[in-house]
């Protein structure tokens, strides 16, 4: 076979960075290992930024009909006795424009969404079932079942996770950090009331709720490593306990799960390729950068690192810049992003990951300072989004620390948009010019 474009991977960035290519008329390959539905969850927490990408792909209407809309993050500090002693609230509504809230959707439907869509264009050519074995000089190594195959192409992007054989094929290797702590995730029934997320703590416990369409809730509790076998040799109603302590209003819903078997555990891991870009070849997602799960930003940072990559790759063809060194454009634009937000998930980690109540009473008041001054509870929000990049300076810290006063005066909207990523700053190379 001969395309343009080689894509290892079928999940949301390969699927993503597919459909932006061949709605510009480019020849697409894609191999997708899993002949199945993926049976661990994935992510569901689509932040702005992603909205706004699958906006230009003309998928906001479809996605946003098909999610649960989350305005506000409702951050819960509970006492010993389980009463609450603090909330504060994270508000995508600071966000200026139309892109202001968070969206869960099922990432099985969401894959699906946006493989219809390819699959309408006939320059899009999806292998289901194939594994990506290797690389040739010139070609992707394939297979499926007992059958063996080539695929020749201009270019070889990888989307294959954390085990990329295309990252492996560029010979740059990952250095992963672990943690002091693994995560149970399982979505279960909620009241139909019940639309904004939630995130219950304790001095030694953690509890993220975060709801999805059609009644339910994505969840995940923080474990310390090994406790996962220990619980399941326990009663089921003794993780309802776990639940319903924290978090009363799902009393009745999570009883609803019977078994153990729908309850996964999740391993959170750290890690940053020291590059994306190898001559012919780049990776997105995971295969170039694992982050923490508590900001929910994995599958947003693929679906961000696939609408830059297919941009600029689009822009190559449609030049007849063939020259492979403008792929270092799309590591240009992402690296320090990816690196932005991998940090961030990182403190978010170390605040709930060390049981002690020091730590607890540090948490409880920074996020009552990042709420009560305007411009750290925006820079939070732009930071998440990934609408934008606004750093924490000294001063932020310090009134994080309550060493200063709050701000209290508000920024406008024409200055909380001037923190905005612009097209140049998205697509430099259009201004600036390809080899």
């Amino acid at each position: 076979m001969k395309t343009d474009v080689f894509i290892g991977g079928g999940g949301i960035g390969g699927l993503t960075l597919a459909l932006k290519l061949v709605k510009r008329g480019i020849d697409v390959v894609l191999a997708e290992r899993m002949a199945v539905k993926a049976p661990t969850y994935k992510g569901e927490l689509l932040q702005p930024k992603s909205m706004q990408v699958f906006d230009s792909l003309g998928l906001y209407k479809q996605i946003s009909d098909r999610s649960n809309e989350i305005k506000v993050l409702d951050m819960l500090e509970l006492s010993s006795s389980l009463q609450v002693k603090d909330q504060a609230f994270m508000d995508y509504s600071v966000l200026p424009g139309k892109y202001n809230a968070a969206y869960m959707m099922h990432h099985e439907e969401l894959k699906s969404v946006i493989l219809n869509a390819a699959c309408e264009f006939g320059n899009f050519h999806y292998l289901k079932g194939t594994a990506c074995k290797g690389y040739g000089e010139n070609t992707a190594l394939l297979q499926k079942g007992t059958e063996k195959f080539e695929v020749e192409a201009k270019f070889f992007f990888g989307a294959e996770g954390r085990s990329s054989v295309t990252r492996k094929a560029m010979e740059i290797e990952v250095k992963q950090t672990t943690y002091n702590h693994h995560f149970l995730t399982v979505t279960f029934p909620r009241a139909e009331d019940f639309t904004d997320g939630k995130i219950i703590s304790t001095y030694n416990r953690f509890l993220g709720l975060f709801p999805l369409p059609d009644n339910q809730v994505r969840s995940v509790y923080l474990i310390p490593p090994g406790d996962y076998k220990l619980l399941k040799e326990k009663p089921i109603r003794h993780f309802h306990k776990l639940y319903t302590d924290l978090a009363p209003a799902v009393d009745g819903y999570v009883q609803q799960l019977t078994d153990w078997k729908k309850i996964q555990l999740m391993i959170p891991v750290m890690y940053h390729a020291n590059s994306y870009v190898k001559g012919n070849k780049a990776i997105i997602g995971d295969a170039s950068h694992a982050v923490h799960p508590m900001a929910g930003e994995g599958m947003n940072m693929a679906i961000q690192d696939a609408d830059i990559l297919g941009e600029l790759t689009a822009d190559i063809f449609e030049e007849s810049k063939m020259d492979q060194g403008n792929l270092k454009w799309y590591e240009t634009v992402r690296y320090k992003r990816a690196e932005h937000v991998i940090q961030l998930s990182h403190l978010a980690a170390l605040a709930y990951s060390f049981p002690f109540k020091p730590v607890s009473y540090i948490r409880q008041r920074t996020f009552d300072r990042m709420e009560e001054d305007p411009i750290l509870h925006f820079k939070q929000m732009l930071n998440v989004s990934g609408l934008g990049m606004w750093k924490e300076n000294f001063r932020d810290r310090f009134i994080q620390g309550g060493i200063m006063p709050v701000r209290m005066k508000n920024l406008t909207e024409d200055t909380k948009e001037m923190k905005y990523y612009t097209p140049e700053d998205d697509y430099p190379w259009k201004t600036e010019g390809l080899k």
